[in-house]
């Protein structure tokens, strides 16, 4: 940057330097209270009036109001070291977390249904926008899958909202898990880029990880697969011959994992979290196989391996550690989040594998890994870079 884009850049306020910063901090926020909400809901506590019904609302806001949150976070802020240009800060920055709040609020307030949907629909538009702008200006045609996938999780929107226009219940799962689906592509996508690079770094390992390409181009391919199917209603009905794509993705992720792991790892909680969070992205795989061979009773078991586990885990672990390293600290988190990881991990193993009645628990344990980033990571995210460079 020149000297003047470093001045312009310094006298921003902190939280407007780059997109991790403002949407980490809020998505943290919204899952521990939107989680807390829904729980106290399932309880029969309260029973706010939102258009659709709690469960539409809940269907919604873990893929497109959550996850989105934070990929946009992520992207906006990756963006820059892999186009060499700046990343999103500043008003544009503000305008477009103004969005994603507005977004959130507007399901609580009589805001028309068509204005509700439009909102949501903005978001994800310009963030699309404004990934592709900066990545086609640079070439940058290894980064034109997550193009891809984001413009897919458009379309997954789109489904759902429609759904909840027209009062189709079905069509509103078809949208939902077809997305949630999406984001494990873009998990493992991610994830394959930064598990095994962090592992090495965090273990001093002299020699990286060998790559695969063509395993994580099948891997995307399979995944896209398994979302379209979602999303036209197939994979909603149990049959055998649907299992291929899921035994191919569990093979995949299972052969990743393997080649990823050395014993160092539980060692250091930043590795051991993306780890572990990496393996409910393969619980979940081999989870729909056997629902789909009729070993397993409930799809929604491995849906929330997935949303919980895998989704809720790489979340958590990636935002400890790239809060760190983008706010010029050492990559050495608060010694609670080991609690926080540990919790996040109880909740997904309760949520999947005990009864209606522990929800509340599943659902306290995600809350509190949540408040422990926030508590702990808000300062950093509010606060200027300690090494004094933008961003």
């Amino acid at each position: 940057m020149q000297l003047l884009d470093r001045q312009q850049a310094l006298a921003i306020a902190p939280l407007w330097r780059l997109g991790f910063r403002p949407f980490f901090l809020a998505g943290a926020l919204f899952a521990l209270l939107a989680v807390a909400l829904w729980a106290a809901v399932l309880q029969g506590l309260t029973n706010p009036a939102v258009p659709g019904g709690l469960l539409a609302w809940h269907r919604h806001e873990m893929p497109f109001g959550f996850g989105l949150a934070i990929i946009a976070g992520f992207l906006l802020t990756a963006v820059q070291n892999w186009t060499g240009h700046p990343g999103l800060s500043g008003r544009p920055l503000i305008t477009l977390f103004g969005l994603w709040l507005a977004a959130r609020l507007a399901w609580f307030t009589s805001v028309p249904l068509p204005l509700l949907i439009a909102m949501q629909l903005a978001f994800i538009g310009l963030l699309i926008a404004q990934m592709a702008r900066q990545l086609i200006a640079a070439r940058q045609r290894n980064n034109y899958p997550i193009l891809l996938v984001l413009c897919l999780l458009a379309l997954c929107q789109s489904l759902t909202l429609a759904g909840l226009a027209l009062g189709d219940d079905g069509l509103q799962r078809r949208g939902a898990l077809a997305a949630l689906w999406l984001i494990a592509v873009m998990l493992s996508l991610i994830g394959g880029r930064v598990i095994p690079f962090f592992t090495q770094r965090g273990l001093g390992r002299a020699e990286a990880f060998a790559a695969h390409p063509w395993q994580d181009r099948l891997l995307l391919t399979c995944g896209v697969l398994v979302a379209a199917l979602f999303a036209s209603g197939h994979n909603l009905l149990a049959s055998s011959w649907l299992t291929a794509p899921f035994i191919v993705l569990s093979v995949l992720h299972g052969l990743r994992l393997w080649r990823w792991y050395p014993r160092g790892i539980w060692r250091v909680p930043l590795l051991w979290s993306l780890h572990m969070a990496y393996a409910w992205l393969l619980l979940a795989t081999l989870g729909m196989t056997a629902w789909h061979l009729g070993w397993l009773a409930q799809p929604g078991l491995a849906s929330h391996a997935l949303a919980v586990g895998a989704m809720g885990g790489l979340i958590l672990a990636m935002m400890a550690r790239v809060s760190l390293g983008h706010t010029g600290r050492a990559l050495q988190p608060p010694k609670a989040m080991g609690w926080a990881f540990g919790l996040l991990n109880l909740g997904a193993l309760i949520r999947v594998s005990a009864g209606s009645g522990w929800l509340w628990l599943a659902a306290l344990c995600w809350s509190l890994a949540f408040a422990l980033f926030t508590w702990h990571y808000a300062p950093m995210l509010c606060r200027a870079r300690v090494d004094g460079h933008p961003g």
